[in-house]
């Protein structure tokens, strides 16, 4: 914890809890290696691991893996790498496993946890090979690191998984404005966060503002980013007519044509990082100390549909329709979960909730349709 509120990431991992009754113990010859289990688990508790022969130099006799099965896997070794105290004993996984067999088995967490914890932190020894998939693919989105693991939300989650999945697929670059609810509870009991960062350093930049104005927070995070970042393009641009080397010129163009893709501005940024880390003064050391943006952001707004039906609804609403580049994710659990079970406008007709024993009278708010209703939003 420090003075100005800000807390270190990924702190949920020192919170081995162990609370399972029955953990999944993987059955490699059983495996496809689809890695669906992995996609489903609501903890990052389960993680697929691909090694060389010459990374395994050491390894828990127990560590069994088998040879990497599809296109660009030749030389690969495959595990799936089971974390018992983190994991929660829900059965995803196992529930979920197409394999004709399944290959993994729930078993009691006493006969699994002295060697799984083991082979588990040898696992960690392993990098991530994200060079051998796309990550925008099924398969491929799971052998990124999740930047949202060991959460304290309840075992099988629902609303886990996907967040898990978005930080898989952006985290390095995202930034979160989340509204109160099960999201922010489970994503943020401080000091405790599971938001975590990759091997670079980088990982979701998460706050929570209120329940009412999530939308708005969220919106003023992009706005601020993307003005920072207009005046950093304006630097770039006077940088050019200066006197400066070709090398740096290059990179600079090549920002400047890609720096609302988040590939080329990483690359072109990275070697802007490179090439003004000794500069002492000047425009060129006013457009390093911007390094932080450099890297297109991806914004994102979370929040439950108590927030995106009912309380937030007008926030929404203004921040979809304005057209701008920010995503918002809503954990539609159809009711107000985090307060004990009120019905919300997400909750059918007809349905029984802790608040509403009569059940619902009206239908559900068609949330998705009126947005689309807009023309240019993507639901």
């Amino acid at each position: 914890f420090s003075v100005d509120g800000v807390f270190e990431n990924g702190s949920a991992q020192y919170e081995k809890r162990g609370v399972a009754i029955n953990v999944p113990e993987w059955v490699p010859d059983n495996c496809i290696q689809c890695n669906q289990c992995s996609f489903v688990c609501p903890h990052a508790a389960i993680i697929p691991i691909m090694a060389k022969e010459e990374e395994l130099a050491g390894a828990p006799e127990t560590f069994a893996m088998v040879e990497g099965k599809g296109k660009g896997m030749d030389g690969y070794k495959f595990r799936m790498q089971v974390n018992p105290l983190d994991c929660q004993g829900c059965g995803n996984c196992a529930d979920i496993c197409p394999a004709k067999t399944c290959a993994l088995e729930m078993k009691p967490l006493a006969s699994q946890v002295d060697v799984e914890k083991i082979n588990h932190k040898f696992s960690l020894t392993i990098p991530f090979k994200t060079d051998l998939m796309k990550r925008d693919t099924f398969k491929g989105s799971q052998f990124y690191k999740p930047l949202l693991e060991f959460s304290g939300a309840c075992a099988g989650c629902g609303e886990t998984p996907y967040v898990k999945l978005i930080t898989q697929l952006f985290g390095e670059r995202m930034t979160i404005a989340n509204a109160t609810g099960c999201s922010s509870i489970w994503g943020g009991s401080a000091p405790s966060t599971p938001y975590c960062t990759n091997e670079d350093g980088h990982g979701p930049a998460w706050a929570s503002s209120l329940f009412e104005d999530a939308a708005e927070y969220g919106y003023g995070m992009m706005l601020a980013t993307r003005n920072r970042r207009r005046t950093l393009t304006s630097k770039m641009e006077q940088a050019l007519e200066s006197d400066i080397s070709q090398e740096v010129k290059k990179a600079i163009q090549g920002w400047l044509a890609g720096k609302d893709e988040a590939a080329e501005s990483a690359k072109y940024g990275l070697a802007l990082k490179t090439l003004l880390k000794d500069e002492k003064e000047g425009l060129l050391k006013d457009i390093y100390d911007e390094k932080d943006v450099f890297v297109k952001k991806s914004h994102w707004i979370f929040g439950g549909d108590g927030w995106a039906y009912d309380i937030g609804f007008g926030g929404l609403d203004h921040v979809l329709a304005s057209g701008d580049d920010i995503n918002i994710l809503v954990m539609d659990t159809e009711v107000y979960s985090n307060t004990g079970g009120q019905s919300s406008k997400a909750t059918p007709t007809g349905a029984i909730a802790k608040y509403a024993a009569s059940g619902k009278k009206i239908g559900k708010k068609d949330l998705g349709r009126m947005i689309m209703s807009y023309g240019y939003v993507y639901v």
